[in-house]
Parts: structure tokens; sequence; C-alpha cells
């Protein structure tokens, strides 16, 4: 890949703007941050025309775009909708599958393996999140209920030995077993969440205190303040802003409105706050009928407002966002400062899973991971370890 100078940038760092900036990229990996153009022989250069150079975004939960969803169990679809989110400027995702049989997760887990191997156009692949299907069958959502069960050691242990490719679950804690998983996943390295969970405070602190340290799409399919024989008990929702736990949210601009996210921000801070698209197969795709899950056996949805529905609408059935929106609408709608969205989108995200080292942030050394875009967040390119996958102009790096 040899060395790249990406100049006249509005840097986005941690902590600050650097106005006029430059990069240097080398091997795929950032080689230096500069406040000014610097002489760089032999480089290739890009000029950013003034606009911001951050980043690229991590979407730590993510179903599917393009007209394809990993739980199709194709190459096609895993590399389709890698290619598709770039466009907008995820450079890293965590494939997530929804609750199944077996033998359908272990034929996900074969696939990306093989998808992972060949990824060359997209995002990165970080490893598979199971979001299922070990979950409470009254917050299942738009889960299919056929394959929703209580966790069976038997089984998770089956799928732990056949891949060491998952670096995710999700599960409700409250459920029989629940709390031996997270423990188990814990000793694997693996990140437990909570999720379509009915749980109370005392069920999601003993899930904290074994393992579990995310909560999946906070605030939807999960319990809020509850009467049980009359007296009040603080759900999932509650439990995790008091905790210390991690949290990710979908600002699609539909899923929650305003003042919940500037309540989560307000509590729970751009360090602790991960966006996430939750995007199913029509992410990228014009409204209209289409399909949640596997194209073979999945849930017909009807794509509108901006948000997949199911049928008779009478809940949400999966976003339609791009990291873009979901940057641009943490600014417009909670009154978010840019560095903070971005922090949300990127450094946060990075150390929820784990490649903070590597990822998340401008520094020297870390992969050369970006997305450049302009003051509305329109992604205008994406470089996966310093390579444009997608430029809105022509460039001899493409």
């Amino acid at each position: 890949m040899g060395l790249l100078k990406i100049t006249n940038g509005i840097l986005i760092t941690p902590h600050r703007y650097i106005r006029g900036g430059t990069l240097v990229l080398e091997d795929g990996r950032i080689r230096g941050v500069h406040e000014r153009d610097v002489d760089v022989p032999g480089a290739i250069e890009f000029d950013a025309g003034g606009h911001y150079v951050a980043p690229g975004f991590i979407d730590i939960h993510v179903h599917g775009g393009g007209g394809h969803d990993f739980m199709d169990g194709t190459e096609t679809a895993f590399l389709t909708i890698a290619e598709l989110h770039a466009r907008y400027g995820t450079t890293a995702m965590v494939p997530t599958t929804l609750t199944a049989k077996k033998e359908d997760l272990l034929h996900t887990l074969d696939v990306y393996e093989q998808a992972h191997r060949n990824n060359h156009r997209g995002a990165t692949f970080l490893g598979m999140h199971l979001e299922g299907p070990y979950f409470a069958q009254s917050q299942r959502g738009a889960q299919d209920p056929r394959y929703i069960r209580n966790p069976d050691p038997r089984e998770y242990e089956e799928i732990l030995g056949y891949s060491s490719s998952i670096v995710r679950w999700s599960a409700a804690p409250e459920l029989p077993g629940a709390i031996a998983f997270g423990r188990r996943l814990r000793e694997k390295g693996i990140l437990a969440a909570v999720a379509h969970t009915d749980a109370v405070y005392d069920d999601v602190l003993a899930a904290y205190e074994n393992g579990y340290s995310l909560a999946t799409h906070l605030y939807s399919a999960m319990s809020g303040v509850t009467r049980r024989n009359a007296f009040r008990y603080a759900g999932v929702i509650e439990s995790c802003l008091l905790l210390d736990m991690d949290v990710e949210l979908i600002t699609d601009g539909v899923h929650l409105p305003a003042p919940l996210l500037k309540l989560v921000y307000k509590i729970k801070g751009a360090g602790r706050t991960a966006l996430i698209t939750d995007a199913m197969r029509a992410a990228g795709m014009p409204e209209g009928e289409s399909t949640l899950g596997s194209l073979k056996n999945g849930l017909t949805v009807i794509v509108e407002d901006g948000v997949a529905k199911l049928p008779d609408r009478s809940a949400f059935a999966g976003s339609v966002a791009t990291t873009n929106q979901l940057v641009r609408n943490m600014i417009q709608l909670a009154d978010v400062s840019l560095l903070d969205a971005v922090r949300m989108a990127s450094t946060t995200p990075a150390r929820i899973m784990g490649v903070e080292n590597r990822k998340g942030t401008l520094t020297p050394g870390k992969d050369a991971d970006l997305v450049i875009f302009d003051e509305n967040i329109t992604v205008l390119a994406t470089l996966v370890h310093g390579k444009f996958i997608y430029s809105t102009q022509p460039t001899a790096a493409l």
C-alpha cells in the first residue's frame, strides 16, 4: 500500500480539531498526525478539501444492508453488507445473527470465516455477535418466537467449541442458566450483553457481577420500571443507566426520541455510549416490503418512515440506518458536539470490543481506518487499512 498523505483536512482527534492538518499513512497504518502540511517523498497525495477527517465508524451491532442479511448464510451477503455500509463511513463491524436453530447459527459462523478471508472491499469484520436465542418471549420484539429458548450448556458449549469467531453474545439475564452462561462467556473472553429481557434490578446486578457489561439497544425490547405485587422495581433500562455498564443506542431518529437520547448522553456520556445501526437488509435500499432475517424463513416487514415495521405496524422490526446518520442525529437531536458524536461511533465501540489498541482514534501506529465527511456528515471517502474503498471523487489510491 505504500505511502499516502491526506492534506487540508479538519482532523478529529479524541480531544480537539486540527484544522488544515495532515495525516501520513504507511502500509495500512497511521504513521503521523501533523498540524500542517509536511513533505513526504514518494507519497500519493489526497486533498481532503477542508472537510472533516475522522477515525472510521465502528458498528458493533448490524444485521444487514444492500438487500442482504447475514442470516442469508452466503458469502455474497456478508461481502455486500460490508461494502454497502463502508459507503457510509463504517470501517469495521460486528456481523449479528437473529434467533435461529443451532444448525443455522453454525452455518452462519462457517460462512463468516470464509467471508472474513475474502473481505477486501468493505468494512472489516471484527467477529460475530450472536443475538439470542436466549431471550424472554415477552420481550422478543421481531425475533422469531419459534427459536427462543433458555440457555442450555450442552448447546452453547457446542457452539463455543465450534468457532473462535464469536466475540459477543446477547441474552436475557433473568432466564434459568443465564448467570452461568455469562460467567462462561467471560472465561472465554467474549462480551456478554443483556438483551430482549424482562429483568429487574437484582437480575441485572447479578448479571453485571457475572460478566454482562453491555446493554444491547438500550430502551428497545427491555423492561422499564415495573410493578410486582404493587411494589415498584427498577427495570433493565434504569439498572443499566445506574450501573457502570456500557450501552448502545439505535440513533436512527425513529427508535428513540430526542429527550431519551439526551438523557442517556447526560447519564452515561460519550465514553460509555456506542452508536449502532442495528440495520437489517433494507438499509441503503428503497422503502417497501422487505424481509427481516434469512430469505429462507425470515419475517416479512414493511419499510416506511425510515424504519422497518411489523406488517400490522404494531412495532418496529429493525433499523435501516447507516452510521453517518447516527452521528448526524446525535448532533441534531441530542445537541451533542461533533467530537463526542464521533467518539460514540468510533472510540467507544473500539474500547467495548477490545480493539482500542488498533482502532478508534487518529493515533500513530493504529490502523489507517478513516472517514472523510462534510458539515452535513455526508461521507465523501472511506479508507480501510489505508486503502480507499469508497470515494466520491477519482483517486489514484482507490
